[in-house]
């Protein structure tokens, strides 16, 4: 028979299991260029964090507004502990002036077997 988990172990398992996000951004009006620069200009430095897989900026092609980061972290504690860096909290810190929307921020897991 199969012992249990313990919740505790259950939640130390789940922390520790790749994340995939998804984060996306409306410009304001007329700041299409600012929000890929300012965004942009933190991509380098996470991407050199430790525990970033990848960390990629996309923009609509049907709405130059709408930008969005594709993210792949090795654990929710590195993505939690990236979200706490000085140049992110820069950027959250500027969102009424940048953009139109809340940043809409979804975490995701992976069902399929990667290949």
């Amino acid at each position: 028979m199969r012992e249990s988990v313990t919740t505790k172990e259950r939640r130390f398992t789940m922390a520790d299991k790749k994340v995939t996000v998804l984060a996306k951004f409306k410009a304001k009006d007329g700041l299409e260029e600012k929000v890929r620069q300012e965004i942009m200009a933190r991509v380098a430095p996470t991407r050199s964090e430790a525990g970033c897989i990848n960390y990629d900026l996309h923009q609509s092609s049907d709405d130059k507004r709408v930008f969005m980061l594709y993210e792949n972290w090795v654990s929710k504690k590195l993505l939690d502990e990236h979200l706490q860096m000085p140049y992110l909290q820069s950027l959250i810190a500027a969102a009424d002036e940048l953009f139109s929307e809340p940043i809409e921020i979804s975490l995701w897991e992976m069902v399929s077997d990667p290949e």
